[in-house]
């Protein structure tokens, strides 16, 4: 029995290899946003527009910051079956949620290599790319940038 059903019992071995292995790369890299946005924390970012008093602005530059995140093969499974059934998507929510914290962790950290103190005006954007990004209910990678204005101030 165990020789019939060989080929069967390789391909779940291999689902469950596969998942575990994509999940476990998952957490590695919510682990490393979390020890960066930890280091960046004192970097204020604002969604609003700024205006200084003249003379407290040094210099202020153009700074972005871009990610593409792609879901592995065993997550789009489960999402294509969660399409069908419905309800939230949770492999597709946390695949966005990577995206967009690296685009801004970039982001801030091309300000600090700049010497910046700030970025304002910050802006996110994210798109879905891949050869499936225009069919409908297939996402494979999302493309997230965030870009703004860094400021450094006169001491």
């Amino acid at each position: 029995m165990f020789l019939q059903n060989f080929n069967l019992i390789i391909f779940i071995v291999l689902i469950i290899l596969g998942y575990s292995a994509g999940s476990l790369a998952e957490k590695r890299h919510y682990r490393s946003i979390i020890k960066r946005e930890r280091q960046l924390l004192k970097m204020a970012v604002v969604t609003a527009e700024g205006s200084f008093p003249p003379g407290h602005v040094k210099s202020s530059t153009l700074v972005s910051g871009s990610a593409v995140i792609s879901i592995d093969y065993f997550k789009r499974l489960l999402a294509i079956l969660r399409n069908i059934f419905g309800g939230r998507v949770k492999s597709y929510e946390s695949l966005i949620d990577r995206a967009r914290r690296e685009a801004i962790l970039r982001m801030k950290e091309s300000a600090r290599k700049q010497g910046a103190d700030m970025v304002i005006n910050m802006r996110l954007e994210t798109s879905t790319i891949g050869r499936n990004a225009n069919r409908r209910n297939s996402v494979g990678s999302v493309e997230a940038i965030a870009y703004g204005t860094a400021i450094i101030r006169n001491n």
